[in-house]
C-alpha cells in the first residue's frame, strides 16, 4: 500500500476537500480516502508521499488527442492559413508519410507530456495509421489510453477506402488486446467526409461491441453548409435521422450547431469534446456560437481536449480548462454562469461520465482506479495558498506544477519526471523523425521572422 497525502480534492458526489488528507492505493485501486490522521492510525507502518500542503486530485481526461501526426512537426503549421489548408496542405500529406516507427515514437512523446501535466486517460482522435504501435507506446508510458484508428470513405484521402473496407479496419483495431489500461473505439474522421451508409455501419459495430464512437463534426460551418446542401438537415439532426447517435457517441467539436442540434445531443445522450484552444488558435468562430455553454446547461454530457499539437498545441488539462471556463464567462457576458469549479468537473468526473468510464476514473472514492495527481504547491505561482484551491488550481497555475502522478496505482510520473521512459533519450530521435518526415510528406516550416 502506499498513503498519498496532501489537500484531497475527492470530486465525489459531495464534492468534498479534505484538508490534510490522504488517499490510500492498494494495488489498482483506492481503498480509503479520509484525514492523513485518520488513514495514518488504521496504516502505521505504510509508505507515505507527499505532504500536507500538496493538492491531490483525480487524473485528469483528455476527451480528444491525436497521438500521431502533429508531435513530430508540433507547433509548425502557420497561425495564419486559410481555412482548410492546414488540413490539406500540412496534415494530410503528414498523416500519408507516417510509419510504424513515427505512430509509436509520436505517441510516446504525446503521452509522456499528459502524463506530466497530469493527464491519466486519453482518448485517441481517430487518426492513427499502425494503431497496434500506439497500443505499444501507451503500454510503455503507462497511461490510460482508448485508441482509434483511420475511417472515412473520401474518393482519396490516406486510408480511404470503401465503406466494407474501413470496417474492416475499424473491426481490426477493436480486436487489439492492450491490457487493463488500453481500450480502442470506432473512430471516422467525420465531417462531410463519411456517407450515410458507412456511419450507420460504424455505430451498428460499436454498439455490438460495446464500445464508444467518436468523429469529427462543425468545428466550423463548412460541415453545416455540405449536409444541408447534400441533405436539407444540419449534420447531427441528420446523424440522428438515420439512427447514428446515442450514448456511445462522442462528437468531437460541434462548435457550429444550433438549438435543435443541442437538443438532439441531449435526447440521444450523446457527448460532445470542446477543445477551445484548438478553436481559438484555428479562428474557428467558438466565441460567436458557444453552444457548448448551452449544451452543459440542458444538462448534455460535455467533456474537455486538447486535439493536437498544431491545434491546442500544449497538452494541459488544467490550460485548458482555465480558457473554457473565461470562454464561458465572456460568450455568456455573465461570469455567475461557469466557473473554476464546473471547468474542474469537465476535467476529472464530468468529463468521465461523458465518456463512460465514470465508474472507473474521475474522483477519487473507494473502489475506484488509483488515477492520482499531486500538484507541488510549494512552487511560487502557489505563494500564498487561497482558501479555495480549487480557483487557484484552475486561474493561477498549470500542468507544469504536477509533482506525481499515479495510473492505476503505479507511479508514472515522480519529482516531475515520467518514469516510465526517457524522454531525454527520445529527443534526438523526434529530431530526426521529423526532419525526415517533413522531407518525405513535403511540408517545411518556415519562421515569420528571420532566424540569424
Amino acid at each position: 500500500m502506499t498513503i498519498v497525502r496532501g489537500t484531497v480534492v475527492t470530486m465525489n458526489p459531495r464534492r468534498e476537500i479534505i484538508n490534510d488528507g490522504a488517499v490510500v492505493i492498494s494495488g489498482d485501486t483506492i481503498a480509503a480516502v479520509g484525514s492523513f490522521a485518520e488513514i495514518r492510525t488504521a496504516h502505521p507502518d505504510e509508505t507515505v508521499s507527499g505532504q500536507a500542503g500538496d493538492l491531490v486530485l483525480p487524473g485528469y481526461v483528455n476527451g480528444h488527442q491525436h497521438l500521431t501526426g502533429d508531435r513530430l512537426i508540433q507547433s509548425s503549421i502557420p497561425d495564419d492559413l486559410p481555412p482548410g489548408e492546414a488540413i490539406f496542405s500540412w496534415v494530410v500529406p503528414v498523416h500519408g508519410e507516417h510509419s510504424g516507427d513515427d505512430d509509436e515514437l509520436a505517441a510516446t512523446l504525446t503521452l509522456a507530456e499528459a502524463l506530466s501535466n497530469g493527464i491519466t486517460t486519453i482518448f485517441e482522435a481517430g487518426t492513427v495509421a499502425h494503431p497496434d504501435r500506439v497500443v505499444a507506446a501507451a503500454q510503455s508510458v503507462g497511461a490510460r489510453v482508448t485508441v482509434g484508428t483511420w475511417g472515412w470513405d473520401v474518393d482519396e484521402g490516406p486510408y480511404a477506402g470503401t465503406v466494407d473496407e474501413v470496417i474492416d479496419r475499424q473491426r481490426s483495431a477493436l480486436d487489439l488486446q492492450g491490457g487493463p489500461l488500453v481500450s480502442t473505439w470506432v473512430s471516422l474522421v467525420g465531417h462531410d467526409l463519411m456517407s450515410d451508409e458507412l456511419v450507420v455501419a460504424a455505430s451498428e459495430l460499436a454498439r455490438s461491441r460495446g464500445v464508444g464512437m467518436t468523429f469529427h463534426l462543425s468545428p466550423t460551418s463548412s460541415d453545416v453548409d455540405s449536409y444541408l446542401a447534400r441533405t436539407g438537415k444540419r449534420p447531427l439532426v441528420h446523424l440522428s435521422a438515420l439512427g447514428v447517435l446515442g450514448p456511445h457517441v462522442a462528437v468531437a467539436h460541434g462548435v457550429h450547431i444550433d438549438t435543435q442540434e443541442v437538443a438532439v445531443l441531449v435526447d440521444s445522450g450523446a457527448a460532445v469534446v470542446s477543445c477551445p484552444w484548438a478553436y481559438l488558435r484555428l479562428g474557428q468562430g467558438l466565441t460567436r456560437e458557444f453552444r457548448h455553454l448551452d449544451l452543459w446547461r440542458e444538462g448534455g454530457r460535455l467533456a474537455l481536449g486538447c486535439d493536437a499539437e498544431n491545434a491546442g498545441d500544449m497538452v494541459d488539462g488544467i490550460r485548458t480548462a482555465a480558457l473554457f471556463a473565461g470562454v464561458a464567462k465572456d460568450a455568456a457576458v455573465d461570469p455567475t454562469v461557469f466557473g473554476a469549479h464546473d471547468a474542474l468537473e469537465l476535467l476529472t468526473i464530468a468529463g468521465a461520465e461523458a465518456l463512460g468510464m465514470a465508474e472507473q476514473i474521475g474522483s477519487l472514492e473507494v473502489g475506484k482506479q488509483a488515477d492520482i495527481v499531486v500538484h507541488d504547491r510549494s512552487r511560487i505561482e502557489w505563494v500564498p495558498p487561497s482558501p479555495d484551491p480549487v480557483l487557484q488550481l484552475i486561474w493561477g497555475s498549470d500542468g507544469r506544477s504536477v509533482r506525481d502522478v499515479y495510473v492505476a496505482g503505479e507511479p508514472v510520473v515522480t519529482d516531475g519526471r515520467v518514469r516510465t521512459v526517457d524522454v531525454d533519450a527520445l529527443a534526438a530521435e523526434a529530431r530526426r523523425a521529423g526532419r525526415s518526415l517533413r522531407t518525405r510528406s513535403g511540408v517545411e516550416a518556415v519562421s515569420r521572422w528571420p532566424i540569424r
